[in-house]
């Protein structure tokens, strides 16, 4: 490039790194509209990740076991603390609570399907239980929200657990948004809501205001179910170690944990990108927090927020979390995003892997639609037979990694297992550095 005024060489334009072409845009954005943007799709930033953590494996030191002749289980038992009938699951990845509303009736359908074919449990989500969910899910967790949309007390006795949401890692502190396209007659009708309007879940729960009234609310579920089902509190990926700490003594069975990558549901960009923690950040808070309480195992720790394969559950449970869950991936597998629709998701201005306004309900897979027309194009025994075989390759993965590290349970996979490749999933994680038995805040050092 040249000056023009001298004929002198000069460097090419630099974009500003803070002033990028993507933040200018959202500032142009915000200028003409006047509002926040939503979306759904969970964090897209680039955080520490388990992409930042590597198993060892086993070689002189340890002796790994044969794939062909040694069995490595993969059970996992859910509930174990209070409830009568705890969950029993073939394999530690869950689906995640996605609501009727939010997804189509027919997708909720295969991820019963795909759920109970890989024999696992799946989640209502907000907005309450749908008879396609119920009639394929073997085992279904009922997920009680601050909104209260469509629940009822019938729906919790017909429950195989029961979820508190008090957070979510895509909004911890925030509620979800439905916009009113996707408020059909049905939807309405079990939300109690009127049809086309836009709605909003509130953020914290109606009828109590911290944890002492949690301990009472467990309590009234307890006995409205008889004491049966599991109660598990769900928590975003803020504070790990004190929520958990006040979950457990609240009286909860199950914890489960959600950091910023996760977030199927619609909300605020800013909220999604600039509230919450990654979950390697969580995860060793929330088990430190049980094993201080003595009752790590006894308390089932499930993480989510960004699991897409099963390497990632394998690191899940070695730093100490009994299960998965999943609902991005989930919906991947069933089709979402899927480069078939490239020219439908081209008219909408995006391209398949980055479609993130599932709330505007014009999925072009007919997944996260209410759409007649769209939802026909989505079969859910195709569906769910994709969700069964992409938790079974999860499981395969992750059992392969286990026997490599000599462990014949996926339990018994240990930090002791794990080495990190970076200086910042070193510390989240307190896992030693690769080449180093040494951490950022290892206790003893003072560097």
């Amino acid at each position: 490039m040249t000056d023009t005024r001298n004929g002198a060489p000069r460097t090419a334009p630099i974009q500003s790194a803070t002033f990028s072409n993507p933040v200018n845009a959202e500032i142009r954005r915000a200028a003409a509209t006047g509002i926040y943007d939503i979306r759904g799709g969970g964090a897209k930033r680039k955080v520490p990740h388990f992409d930042d953590l590597l198993f060892l494996g086993a070689s002189m030191s340890r002796y790994p076991l044969e794939g062909y002749r040694e069995k490595c289980e993969t059970s996992v038992t859910l509930g174990t603390r209070f409830a009568k009938t705890p969950i029993q699951l073939d394999i530690p990845v869950t689906i995640a609570g996605m609501s009727f509303g939010s997804l189509s009736a027919p997708a909720k359908e295969a991820l019963g399907r795909g759920a109970t074919l890989a024999g696992t449990s799946t989640t209502t989500g907000d907005g309450g239980m749908t008879k396609e969910e119920r009639g394929h899910s073997n085992k279904l967790v009922y997920q009680y929200l601050p909104s209260r949309y469509g629940m009822n007390p019938d729906d919790l006795r017909r429950a195989d657990a029961i979820e508190i949401v008090v957070g979510q890692g895509a909004k911890p502190g925030g509620g979800g948004m439905l916009l009113g396209q996707k408020i059909s007659d049905r939807v309405a009708e079990m939300r109690n809501l009127p049809k086309g309007i836009d709605q909003r879940s509130a953020c914290r729960h109606p009828d109590w205001t911290g944890p002492d009234d949690l301990e009472i609310k467990i309590l009234e579920l307890r006995e409205i179910t008889g004491w049966k089902v599991p109660i598990y509190v769900k928590v975003g990926g803020a504070r790990p170690y004190f929520d958990t700490t006040l979950a457990v003594k609240a009286g909860a069975d199950v914890v489960v944990l959600d950091g910023m990558q996760g977030g199927t549901a619609a909300t605020q960009d800013v909220f999604i990108e600039h509230v919450g923690q990654p979950i390697l950040a969580c995860i060793g808070e929330a088990v430190r927090a049980l094993q201080d309480l003595g009752l790590h195992r006894e308390v089932q720790l499930v993480v989510s927020g960004g699991i897409r394969s099963g390497a990632d559950v394998a690191k899940a449970m070695a730093l100490g979390a009994d299960a998965v869950s999943i609902g991005t991936a989930a919906l991947i597998a069933l089709g979402d995003n899927d480069p078939r629709w490239e020219a439908d998701y081209n008219a909408l201005g995006t391209t398949a892997g980055a479609y993130d306004d599932w709330h505007e309900g014009r999925d072009p897979a007919g997944i996260t639609t209410q759409d007649p027309d769209l939802m026909k194009r989505f079969d859910p025994v195709e569906g769910g037979r994709r969700l069964n075989n992409y938790l079974r390759v999860m499981t395969l993965e992750a059992q392969t990694i286990a026997r490599a590290c000599g462990k014949n349970h996926l339990h018994n996979l240990e930090p002791e297992d794990l080495c990190a490749l970076t200086m910042e999933a070193a510390a989240m994680a307190k896992i030693p550095l690769a080449g180093t038995d040494w951490y950022p805040g290892k206790p003893g050092t003072s560097y």
